[in-house]
């Protein structure tokens, strides 16, 4: 039998090396070793001597061990789904009954319905307490933002937009904000700051994030308002996800805005504030050296009759202006945008 350079068999069934399988799933390959010893989730190949190969049954097991773990279960769960809705195990693996389910051998960890994978790709778990997210702290965190989680730490960026945009769906933005999205992005800034490394892990996070929020920007229904939102961060600050949540959250409301990155300058911001003639201004700020009030002194807020408010960690109510309200979390911005631009 000829081999092509990632194993494969030229055969009609092509068969991959441990390290093609790995390349093709985004994990290592001691992970597949790991799931082949624990779980049974190995090559079936018997013929191709002492380096085993994996066939397109075994592989298709794996991609579907590897989507349940992506939307939260754990290792076991994903096991388990991965032999109920691919091809049996070859006899040699022990039916699943018969092995330890836990390392206590309690055999009472959550269990995996079948016929779970709907059309919307979901998976449905019963009970469980499994908190971890591979290598992120996600106490108390459920199963979407722990697939999340492992998504992001695989740089699984497909994968990451799709979860976000499946949860925005069906939960909203605020809720997928709240529950999922935060949660790991403060897993992954806390694990960065340990380790001092994983930059790349934060920056694809936020841009998938980003891309996603403003999938929802893009499709939503036409607005309610006849005078927009302006939403932009102070001029210097450089982060702004929080605000295109804001602006996402809004527009499945059908708040219309005018949402501006974190490039525009001050004079920037006066004009699209002047030209816009909006009915509120939301000025966001992360960071308490950009949260000044002479911000709000350069632009025509006053001219204009718009509501102001601040949002962002950057911002102290002390020392605002009067006429000014602060929005201290994503659910009080969207209440009281739009409550204010609609009525």
């Amino acid at each position: 039998m000829v081999e092509g350079p990632d194993g494969a068999a030229s055969g009609d069934h092509p068969r991959l090396s441990v390290a093609a399988v790995a390349r093709r799933l985004g994990v290592a390959p001691a992970t597949l070793r790991t799931w082949d010893r624990r779980y049974g989730l190995g090559p079936s190949d018997h013929t191709s001597g002492r380096h085993r190969r994996y066939g397109p049954d075994d592989i298709a097991r794996l991609e579907q061990m590897q989507r349940a773990l992506l939307r939260g279960a754990s290792p076991m769960e994903a096991a388990r789904y991965a032999r109920t809705v691919a091809a049996p195990l070859p006899q040699r693996y022990p039916d699943a009954t018969e092995r330890q389910t836990q390392p206590d051998g309690s055999g009472d960890e959550p269990m995996m319905l079948s016929g779970v994978l709907g059309g919307a790709g979901d998976i449905e778990l019963v009970g469980g307490s499994n908190t971890g997210g591979r290598g992120l702290k996600l106490t108390g965190a459920g199963p979407r933002a722990r697939g999340l989680g492992r998504a992001a730490l695989a740089l699984d960026s497909w994968s990451v937009q799709r979860l976000l945009i499946e949860s925005m769906g069906s939960d909203g933005v605020v809720e997928t904000w709240q529950g999922m999205l935060q949660p790991v992005l403060r897993a992954v800034s806390e694990r960065r700051q340990r380790s001092g490394s994983g930059i790349e892990v934060l920056q694809l996070l936020v841009d998938c994030a980003s891309t996603a929020l403003r999938s929802v920007i893009a499709t939503a229904p036409a607005p309610l308002n006849p005078r927009p939102v302006v939403l932009a961060p102070v001029p210097g600050e450089v982060q702004e996800l929080e605000l295109v949540a804001l602006a996402a959250a809004l527009a499945a409301n059908r708040v219309g805005h005018r949402l501006f990155g974190a490039a525009l300058p001050r004079e920037g911001l006066a004009a699209a504030v002047r030209r816009s003639a909006p009915a509120a201004v939301v000025l966001w700020a992360d960071q308490p050296h950009y949260a000044s009030s002479r911000v709000l002194d350069d632009i025509p807020i006053t001219r204009q009759r718009a509501r102001a408010f601040v949002a962002g960690a950057g911002w102290a109510q002390q020392a605002l202006p009067a006429h000014v309200e602060l929005l201290d979390s994503l659910e009080t911005a969207v209440a009281r945008v739009s409550e204010t631009v609609l009525g």
